[in-house]
């Protein structure tokens, strides 16, 4: 009967670790414009997502590029996360289209999806600042494409450049900046050029250029497409290989180093011929030039090795404004903004007889898309006020940060004022604490006072006594 026992709690608490552990795929809107998106979505909760298989092809669409982002919470000390890959999808035409049945492989697991149907209408106005180019034009319609022109090989210039780059010159320390490794090519580029050995090129760059001294969020670039992006007056295509924020841990400068990738860039054939060969490849090498991003100390405060640094706001919430002593009420207090957002420390919290504040919930979002990483990280307590007053909950909750936009310290504060009416409970909360045996037993004991000098004299009494009967014993043993 034990072992029966044993086993099915065995099983139990393999079905509960299962349940647990959850893939979802989920669709975006599946009526949508020409000029929109459609959107797949593949979430894992409370486990790892190392590598997948990749998002099925859809007729009559075309890949645009992922996005990702994670949540973490914690939940009466239980930690629950998820972290989600969002396949973006454009339209080549107008009309009905079907998504079948399709599997992703992740790591070792499998997740299926049964399919939707996608309606595609008319396109929909656009603001006039994003007419200027068509956002889901091809990108390898110059990059990739191929020529049919034949024989007799001409060298052909690429207008083209490798670049190693930051979104920012200089920073504090402990504030990000984005590092972006990209092949640019000019809309007027009459070279036909393709990646070579891509992945092995990439991950040698990629342990040259990641800085020792900073801590790392990565933007998970799968598919590379080309974005449509302006330099100096000119009209690039950005084909981003790389992309992460970096938050220096200390004053240390960042070198972007010079680093080379080679690209295979084809000769064209001056007369066209049937049969001919059109084209010849050749490998050429792409270099991009060195820079540096300065690091600043931030400026004296007494929190300033324990500050996090970044563009918050404060979001909070409490389930109630005015209640009686004795009453519960929740309290949310939640940080928002562009930083970054897993180094934001425990919010330390005023205590006092006048509330009880239990520890709280937490939760963790982290977005990462677009150059930029964003999220929020929410504390929700659960408390129970002990005295009666008008209270200024910005004694209790507020965090300090330091702000690299205005580059200085900053303090989100609560805005919350909680009315508490009724009568005191602070006597009710100390009488409710056990206060141990010992003092169960005061009312049991003699109150007479004693002299120190006398007792050492009894003791000394005693000493004597228990010296002579074991002296006693021993020698009625010898006797015998």
């Amino acid at each position: 009967m034990n072992k029966r026992i044993f086993f099915f709690l065995i099983s139990l608490l393999s079905f509960s670790l299962a349940s647990a552990q959850e893939l979802t795929i989920e669709f975006g809107r599946n009526n949508i414009a020409l000029n929109q998106a459609f959107t797949i979505t593949l979430t894992a909760h409370n486990t790892r997502m190392s590598r997948y298989s990749g998002f099925p092809d859809i007729e009559g669409f075309v890949k645009r590029g992922t996005s990702s982002s994670s949540s973490t919470n914690f939940i009466n000390g239980q930690r629950s996360s998820s972290v989600s890959i969002t396949q973006n999808y454009a339209p080549t035409k107008e009309g009905q289209f079907k998504l079948p049945p399709f599997k992703i492989q992740v790591d070792d697991k499998v997740v299926s999806s049964n399919g939707t149907v996608i309606t595609v209408g008319p396109a929909v106005k656009r603001q006039q600042q994003r007419q200027r180019y068509d956002p889901f034009a091809d990108p390898f319609d110059d990059f990739f494409g191929r020529s049919n022109q034949p024989q007799e090989f001409i060298e052909v210039e690429a207008d083209a450049f490798l670049a190693l780059t930051s979104d920012k010159p200089s920073v504090y320390v402990g504030e990000g900046f984005t590092m972006t490794l990209a092949f640019y090519v000019s809309e007027k580029n009459q070279a036909e050029l393709s990646f070579y050995e891509l992945n092995a090129q990439l991950g040698e760059i990629i342990k040259k250029i990641k800085p020792a001294n900073c801590w790392e969020e990565n933007f998970e670039i799968e598919n590379i497409q080309g974005e449509p992006v302006t330099i100096n007056g000119e009209a690039f295509k950005q084909y981003r290989v790389f992309q992460s924020a970096f938050y220096p841990l200390n004053t240390d400068p960042i070198i972007l180093p010079k680093v080379d990738m080679k690209m295979i860039k084809y000769k064209v054939a001056k007369n066209r011929t049937f049969f001919g060969r059109n084209r010849k490849e050749e490998i050429v090498t792409f270099s991009s030039k060195e820079k540096k991003v300065t690091v600043k100390d931030l400026p004296d405060h007494p929190l300033k090795e324990s500050v996090s640094v970044g563009n918050y706001r404060l979001d909070e919430k409490i389930s109630k404004s005015q209640l009686e002593t004795g009453n519960s009420f929740t309290y949310s207090f939640a940080v928002v903004g562009e930083g970054n957002i897993s180094a934001i420390k425990d919010l330390e919290v005023v205590s006092d007889d006048n509330f009880d504040l239990y520890p709280p919930n937490i939760r963790q979002d982290i977005s990462r898309s677009n150059g930029h990483v964003r999220g929020g990280k929410s504390f929700s307590f659960y408390g129970v006020p002990n005295e009666p007053g008008e209270f200024d909950m910005s004694e209790y909750f507020q965090w300090v940060y330091f702000n690299p936009k205005k580059e200085t310290y900053d303090t989100l504060k609560s805005e919350v004022k909680l009315i508490v009416s009724g009568e005191s409970k602070k006597n009710e909360h100390i009488l409710s604490n056990d206060m141990g045996s010992f003092y169960d037993v005061i009312e049991e004991q003699d109150n007479r006072l004693f002299s120190i000098g006398e007792r050492e004299r009894l003791r000394t009494i005693l000493n004597i006594v228990i010296f002579a009967l074991i002296a006693g014993v021993i020698a009625l043993m010898i006797k015998k």
